[in-house]
C-alpha cells in the first residue's frame, strides 16, 4: 500500500487519479480549495497554490493525518485563462497581463511552492509528478494564442526539470506529464479522452518512471515523448 497525494484532486483529472489510486488499494489524500468528500480518500480543504502559507501548512496537516512519508505526489491543480494578441491593445491590456500573472502564480509557482513544501515527506524512491500541458511546449507551438497558459506551463516544465536534477541525489523521481485533451471543466467538456482513461495512462507513466528517466522527458500520458 502506497501513500499517495493528489494536489487538486476533487474534479476532472485529479478526481479520476484519486479514484484510480483508491481502486488500487492505496492510502490517498486529495487537496481541495473548497469542501468536498471522496469515498475512500481523505480530502484536505483550503489548499491554495497561490498562497505559500497554505502550501507550507500542508505537510503538517498530512503528518497529523498519519502520513509519515509520501510515495507518490501528483500536482494537478491549475487554471486556464485565454489571451490573444488583440487583447494587448486598448482597454483590455491591463486585464490580459493580470490574467497572465494569475496563471503564472497558480500554474508555475504553485506547483513549485507545494513540491518544495513537501520535501521532508519525500524519501528515496518517492515519485513527484506534475500535470503540465503540451501547450507549454515551445517546439510544439504551431497555433499561437493562450499566452498565459503557454508561458506558465513552459515555466513549470523548467521548474520540474530543475527539481529533477536537484532531487536526484536524494533518490526522488520526477515526472512531467501531459494528460491529453481531456473532457473536463477546464476544457469546457471538450476533448478526445475521458478523465478515467487519462488517469489510467498517467498512473502507468508514473509507475514506470525511474531515476534514469527523471526529468529527462516531457511525456504524453500515452507514452509519446513531446518536444520541450
Amino acid at each position: 500500500m502506497r501513500n499517495v497525494l493528489i494536489v487538486g484532486g476533487t474534479r476532472g483529472i485529479g478526481r479520476a487519479l484519486v479514484d484510480a489510486y483508491v481502486a488500487a488499494g492505496d492510502s490517498v489524500w486529495a487537496t481541495s480549495r473548497s469542501p468536498a468528500a471522496i469515498p475512500g480518500a481523505t480530502v484536505i480543504e483550503g489548499v491554495e497554490l497561490a498562497d505559500d502559507a497554505s502550501c507550507l501548512a500542508l505537510a503538517g496537516e498530512l503528518r497529523a493525518l498519519g502520513a509519515a512519508r509520501l510515495d507518490i505526489v501528483v500536482i494537478n491543480a491549475g487554471i486556464l485563462r485565454r489571451e490573444y494578441l488583440p487583447d494587448f491593445a486598448g482597454e483590455g491590456r491591463h486585464e490580459a497581463f493580470a490574467r497572465i500573472q494569475e496563471q503564472l502564480e497558480v500554474n508555475a509557482l504553485g506547483p513549485l511552492r507545494v513540491a518544495t513544501a513537501l520535501l521532508d515527506l519525500l524519501l528515496p524512491g518517492s515519485k513527484l509528478a506534475v500535470i503540465s500541458s503540451r501547450r507549454g511546449s515551445v517546439g510544439d507551438n504551431t497555433s499561437g494564442g493562450s499566452y498565459g497558459y503557454r508561458i506558465s506551463k513552459a515555466a513549470v516544465n523548467m521548474a520540474f526539470v530543475t527539481l529533477a536534477r536537484d532531487l536526484a541525489p536524494r533518490g526522488i523521481i520526477v515526472s512531467i506529464l501531459h494528460p491529453g485533451f481531456v473532457q473536463t471543466d477546464l476544457t469546457g467538456g471538450k476533448g478526445d479522452v475521458a478523465p478515467a482513461a487519462a488517469a489510467r495512462d498517467l498512473v502507468a507513466r508514473i509507475d514506470e518512471a525511474t531515476l534514469e528517466t527523471s526529468g529527462q522527458v516531457f511525456r504524453h500520458a500515452t507514452g509519446e515523448a513531446l518536444p520541450w
